[in-house]
């Protein structure tokens, strides 16, 4: 296993991230977050193919609280593996429960959203006693049906395109156009090809049969969400083309009662990006309002 570590000097351009920098060893693979503030903790889960960066406009308005944002392994500060067989759900998932256990958070509000979502509802489905509330943003949860044409042929593209534009990626995900610094923050964690094989090979781990890894994981979230009763906030975006309308499936899956709706005007599926102060305040709102 070829482990790539990021040049950490090169995101010194990053003056909107002004985040100090921290690391968890994962059996030698090294895993970046920030930890900004204190207080009650918030852990946010970023997806394909983005990195904590999506949740940088959040911070100021969530300065009462401890928030914790993890690049995925392959992504943003974090260790790269140069090959796409190296990774896998696995190695994500154990990655996400090796932070929460070294850092021994409990009583957490978990935001999610894209994978993130797959391996953050993971974690809450398997450790339901350590999240206090939950955030579900643009995200799904399967448990290894089919996957539709569209979703199979933009596995083979990212598998195989043969340098994977991560910026245009993320332009085709959000309604508005972004300008090219922030374009130039996503490309920036990824200077050469080898640096993408978390990002190649990340829908391909979407499982697509019930035998695959993961489905065991998302089922038993399934579960645990359809008895739920703690606070849960489903706050999807209505220019999505990934996955909009899944809202539909966490609102028959999480109990009314304690099931908190809202959708987000004018942005796509990395909505964080395009509307992260608004997003922010919800979230403030949704935890204040649920003690």
């Amino acid at each position: 296993m070829e482990i790539l570590s990021a040049d950490l000097s090169s995101f010194d351009k990053l003056t909107e991230y002004p985040f100090t920098p921290h690391f968890i060893d994962n059996n030698g693979i090294k895993m970046h977050y920030i930890d900004e503030g204190e207080g009650e903790t918030i852990l946010a889960l970023h997806g394909e193919p983005s990195w904590s960066y999506l949740y940088r406009n959040f911070i100021p308005v969530l300065s009462d609280y401890r928030f914790i944002a993890p690049d995925l392994i392959g992504f943003g500060k974090s260790d790269k593996l140069s090959s796409k067989k190296d990774y896998s759900f696995e190695l994500h998932y154990a990655s996400l429960k090796n932070l929460m256990n070294t850092l021994k958070l409990e009583e957490v509000t978990l935001v999610v959203q894209d994978w993130g979502g797959l391996l953050g509802l993971s974690l809450l489905g398997e450790f339901p006693e350590r999240f206090k509330r939950v955030v579900i943003m643009n995200t799904f949860l399967p448990k290894g049906k089919k996957l539709s044409l569209f979703f199979r042929l933009w596995q083979l593209y990212a598998k195989y395109h043969p340098w994977l534009p991560i910026d245009q990626i993320i332009q085709k995900g959000t309604y508005t156009k972004l300008d090219e610094s922030t374009l130039e923050a996503y490309r920036l964690p990824f200077p050469n090809k080898a640096s993408k094989a978390g990002a190649s090979i990340f829908p391909s781990l979407v499982p697509s049969n019930p035998s695959d890894k993961g489905v065991f994981e998302m089922n038993r979230a399934r579960d645990v969400l359809s008895k739920w009763d703690k606070p849960a906030l489903v706050m999807f975006s209505d220019k999505d083309q990934v996955l909009g309308g899944m809202e539909k499936f966490f609102y028959k899956l999480i109990p009314d009662e304690v099931q908190t709706r809202i959708i987000i005007p004018n942005a796509g599926h990395f909505l964080q990006e395009e509307k992260g102060e608004e997003i922010a305040n919800h979230i403030k709102s949704f935890i204040e309002g649920n003690r």
